[in-house]
């Protein structure tokens, strides 16, 4: 969830086994490791965030993500079925 609204959403395993939206992979990414010797690659979201008073039109979360296109800022993406009970919010699978 993102400014109130779902980006993705899927059983537990589903969902730690196959991340699609960008939210969701840099939420995961930020989880610590039990084993300090492993590594992880850490998403980073740059960009503003935004108002949750004031939520910016087409996706709420264009202004942070890394794959921002120009319908993520106009058009509120629909919700699609990625597998059985997985469904993600984004324009990258539209």
């Amino acid at each position: 969830m993102y400014l109130g609204k779902i980006v993705e959403e899927a059983s537990t395993d589903s969902l730690f086994n196959n991340k699609y939206h960008p939210y969701t992979k840099a939420l995961f990414s930020a989880v610590p490791l039990p084993d300090p010797r492993m590594k992880r690659e850490r998403i980073i979201l740059k960009g503003d965030l935004p108002s949750p008073l004031h939520p910016p039109t087409g996706c709420v979360f264009h202004t942070r993500c890394p794959h921002v296109m120009e319908i993520c800022k106009q058009v509120e993406p629909e919700r699609k079925e990625m597998s059985k009970g997985h469904v993600v919010a984004c324009h990258l699978y539209n």
